[in-house]
């Protein structure tokens, strides 16, 4: 944390602009050392410079410098960037001098790090940062700034500062028995708060399906027999010619994938090997993959020929898929009706060629799903490791709950209701330990 780190923060390719950034106490002397211009050191605190990027006498780049002092910045550290031509050898090349100068390449993620650790931000808003650049839907970049202000942190400390009375009140009656009776805090304090907390995690992770379903999206997959316009009902939802269409059985050997914003989620839209006897062994490795497919996916997109009769395997497709969430497709409505409907509850007629019946699906899909109309507010949270450690919470008031309904002693309550407490503070990163911040911190990228 002493130490002066540098990473590119932008993507590295040939773009108009690339950002170098550094952080700590020698964070604006450094970029002093090679930068001819301005001196750096006397330069005001959000101020931009204009100069070069010089490694002797030789000229590297035309650069602006960014100068942030602390503890306004990110990190509450010096942080310098510099914005220099998006040339990959460029780039690189400013990079190799600074780390020459002594300073240390950054871990993944260990700007965000030293903006937690130095108390800038928690660690749900550290989340929200990556969440924010992972985002693909209005919905799920909700999700995350609202995270990324701080309305997790509020609705947690909320529920720490309730948890935080209760279990003061009890302390004092532990101290002072005379202070109040048991029977009255447990009645008057205990079971109201506790039940309150309850209800409120309870809807938290109630739309936690939902927050997911926003953030990730929903594992969809095309299913059916071969050459009945699977790979086509995939390219007419992308809009674009993804999977290789031909009038041949058995084209489609491997998963084609491709994601669609639907109403503001994300399908992530599998089009898989049709499923049939083969004696092809390629074929019947991708066979084997659409059935495990098959387990996983959260969607199913069933998909008949209307110019074909149902035979046994499409009657096994339909018992396999009968406790899924599912769609069942008619396909190629404008060829001669040969399939028998009547072993079919729900269907829907189309043509992949009619831009209308495209339509038409993505409506059946919004209603299957229920997705018509999702508003998000600060108690769909969509983080994994939150809702564990909301899970965990619940739990032991659930606990506190039962201790208090066996009417055993009040301090046997305040050890669920302690344990209630640490575990809100692991949310927030206020009890947590390295192990944790490390793993956490690993999936961030080098610059940010």
């Amino acid at each position: 944390m002493n130490d002066t780190i540098v990473a590119i923060a932008t993507a590295l390719s040939n773009n108009a602009i690339s950002i170098i950034r550094l952080s700590g106490e020698d964070a604006i002397s450094k970029v002093n050392q090679i930068f001819r211009g301005p001196n750096l050191e006397n330069q005001a605190a959000n101020s931009i410079t204009y100069g070069y990027i010089v490694e002797g006498d030789k000229v590297i780049d035309e650069v602006l410098v960014s100068i942030f002092r602390k503890p306004k910045s990110f990190t509450k550290e010096d942080v310098v960037e510099i914005n220099c031509h998006g040339g990959v050898f460029v780039t690189n090349k400013i990079l190799e001098i600074l780390l020459s100068k002594n300073v240390r390449l950054a871990e993944s993620g260990e700007f965000t790090k030293r903006a937690f650790l130095n108390g800038r931000i928690d660690l749900t808003q550290a989340e929200a940062v990556m969440d924010v650049i992972e985002a693909e839907t209005d919905n799920s970049l909700a999700i995350a700034t609202s995270a990324l202000r701080g309305d997790v942190r509020k609705k947690i400390d909320e529920f720490r500062n309730k948890l935080t009375q209760v279990i003061a009140t009890i302390e004092v009656n532990i101290d002072y028995p005379e202070y109040e009776s048991e029977l009255a805090i447990v009645n008057n304090t205990i079971n109201p708060t506790v039940s309150e907390l309850k209800e409120e995690i309870k809807d938290i992770l109630e739309k936690a399906k939902t927050s997911k379903i926003l953030k990730q999206g929903i594992p969809t997959a095309i299913i059916g027999k071969p050459n009945v316009g699977k790979s086509s009902l995939l390219n007419a939802l992308l809009r674009e010619d993804k999977a290789i269409v031909t009038e041949f059985a058995g084209t489609t050997r491997d998963i084609v994938e491709g994601k669609i914003n639907l109403g503001g989620v994300i399908l992530n839209i599998i089009d898989t090997a049709g499923i049939r006897k083969t004696k092809n062994l390629v074929e019947q490795l991708g066979v084997k993959k659409t059935e495990e497919i098959l387990d996983k996916a959260d969607l199913i997109i069933l998909v008949f020929d209307y110019s074909t009769s149902l035979d046994k395997i499409d009657i096994e497709l339909l018992e396999k898929t009968k406790n899924k969430t599912r769609l069942i497709v008619i396909n190629k409505e404008d060829l001669e009706k040969r399939i028998d409907v009547s072993k079919i509850d729900d269907y829907l007629l189309l043509s992949t060629k009619k831009e209308k019946d495209i339509e038409k699906l993505e409506n059946k899909i919004k209603e299957i799903l229920q997705i018509k109309n999702i508003k998000t507010d600060n108690s769909y949270i969509a983080n994994a490791r939150v809702i564990s450690k909301l899970k965990e919470c619940f739990e032991y008031l659930e606990n506190a709950t039962n201790a208090v309904n066996q009417s055993l002693p009040i301090d046997i309550v305040n050890i669920d209701l302690m344990n209630a407490l640490k575990t809100l503070g692991e949310i927030t990163g206020d009890t947590v330990n390295e192990n944790i911040l490390e793993q956490m911190f690993s999936r961030f990228c080098l610059g940010k």
